[in-house]
C-alpha cells in the first residue's frame, strides 16, 4: 500500500506539473526563466529549513565540490525551460527530452571508455531515429510561440524557423549537459556517499546567483504575470493573476514530483523506477495531446512509438519483467 502510495504520487505530482507548464506556456511562452527560478528558490527555502536545519547543519559534501554540478544543473534546466519562448511545442520537448539516453550513452563512451551491447546501440538507434522523425515534422510547421497575456510581434515564417532551430540546439544542448551531470554525480556519490537530498539543496541553493545574467528576463516576465488576466481561486475566495497561480501550482507539484521520486527509489528496485517513469511520460504525453489539442500526426506517433519502445528496450525492462515471473527454485544449504 505504501509503494501504491508513492506511485500514485508520482503520477499525480509529475503528472500535474506538465499541466502546470503547459498552461503557463500558453499563457505566456517566455515564462520558462521565471518559472525555473521561482521552482530553485522554493526548493532553496525548504531545504534550508529541513536539509540545513536553518544552516547550522554543514554538507557532508564540500560546497566546491558541487560547482561543476552547480553549474551543468543550471543551464541544463534555464536552457530546456528557455526552449518554450523560441517556438518548441510541448509535445517535441518531452519526446526530445525523452532522448536522454542517447547523450549518456555518448557520454559514457568518450568520457568512461565504456562499452555497450548490441542491443543497446539498436535501442539508442530506435530512439534516435523517432526522435529524428518527430523533429522533422515538427519543423514543416513551426508556429511562433505567443501567449494569451503577451503581446504579438509580427514575424516572417523564415524568422519563426530560425529560432525554432535555436530552440532544438538548447534542448540538444541541455540534454548533453544533463548526461555530464549525471556521470559527475556519480563520480562524486562514489567519493563522498549519497547524500541526494542534499545534493538536491544545494544544486538549487548555490544556483541561484547565476539568476542575476537572466534578471531582466525575470523582471520582464514577472510584470507580464502580475499583469496576466484574473482566476478565481475557491480556496481563498479570491481571483489571482493566472500566471502567478500557474506558477504557484508548478512550483508546488514539482516538488511533490521530485520528493516522490526519490522515495519511490528507496523503496522500488530501479526496474520499478525505471518503469514508473517510462510510463509516467507516456501519460504526459497522451494527455498533452488530447486535452491541449496539441497537433499530432502519424508520423509523431510513430517517432513517439520508436522513442519509448527503445527505452524499454535499453532498460531491458522486458527481459526483467520476464525473468522476474519465473519461478525460481529455492535451494537450502545445510550447514555444519
Amino acid at each position: 500500500m505504501k509503494v501504491l502510495l508513492i506511485i500514485l504520487s508520482v503520477f499525480a505530482g509529475c503528472c500535474s506539473n506538465v499541466l502546470f507548464l503547459e498552461l503557463l506556456v500558453q499563457e505566456d511562452p517566455g515564462s520558462g526563466t521565471l518559472t525555473t527560478f521561482s521552482q530553485f528558490l522554493f526548493i532553496s527555502i525548504i531545504g534550508f529549513i529541513f536539509i540545513s536545519k536553518f544552516g547550522t547543519q554543514k554538507p557532508h559534501i564540500n560546497k566546491r565540490d558541487y560547482l561543476v554540478l552547480v553549474a551543468s544543473f543550471f543551464v541544463a534546466n534555464v536552457f530546456n525551460n528557455y526552449a518554450f519562448a523560441l517556438n518548441i511545442a510541448m509535445p517535441l520537448h518531452m519526446i526530445f527530452r525523452a532522448g536522454s539516453l542517447i547523450a549518456n550513452m555518448i557520454m559514457g563512451i568518450i568520457i568512461l571508455k565504456k562499452s555497450y551491447k548490441m542491443d543497446k546501440y539498436i535501442s539508442v538507434g530506435m530512439i534516435t531515429l523517432g526522435i529524428i522523425i518527430c523533429t522533422i515534422i515538427s519543423g514543416h510547421n513551426v508556429k511562433k510561440s505567443v501567449g494569451k497575456s503577451t503581446v504579438i510581434v509580427e514575424t516572417t515564417e523564415l524568422e519563426d524557423f530560425f529560432w525554432w532551430t535555436i530552440g532544438i540546439a538548447c534542448l540538444t544542448l541541455a540534454l548533453f549537459v544533463s548526461a555530464r551531470m549525471g556521470i559527475y554525480q556519480e563520480v562524486l556519490y562514489q567519493k563522498h556517499g549519497k547524500y541526494p537530498n542534499e545534493a538536491l539543496y544545494y544544486t538549487h541553493l548555490m544556483s541561484l546567483p547565476g539568476f542575476i545574467f537572466v534578471g531582466s528576463n525575470i523582471w520582464e516576465h514577472f510584470l507580464i504575470a502580475v499583469r496576466s488576466r484574473p482566476l478565481y481561486i475557491p480556496v481563498i475566495n479570491l481571483p489571482v493573476p493566472c500566471i502567478i497561480a500557474y506558477i504557484i501550482g508548478n512550483v508546488l507539484t514539482q516538488y511533490v514530483c521530485i520528493s516522490s521520486v526519490y522515495h519511490l527509489t528507496t523503496e522500488c528496485s530501479s526496474l520499478t523506477v525505471t518503469l514508473v517513469i517510462t510510463l509516467r511520460k507516456f501519460v504526459s504525453l497522451l494527455f498533452s495531446i488530447i486535452y491541449f489539442r496539441n497537433p499530432f500526426t502519424i508520423f509523431h506517433w510513430i517517432g513517439t512509438i520508436l522513442v519509448f519502445v527503445g527505452t524499454v528496450i535499453f532498460t531491458e525492462l522486458v527481459q526483467k519483467l520476464m525473468s522476474s515471473s519465473k519461478p525460481q527454485d529455492k535451494i537450502t544449504k545445510k550447514q555444519d
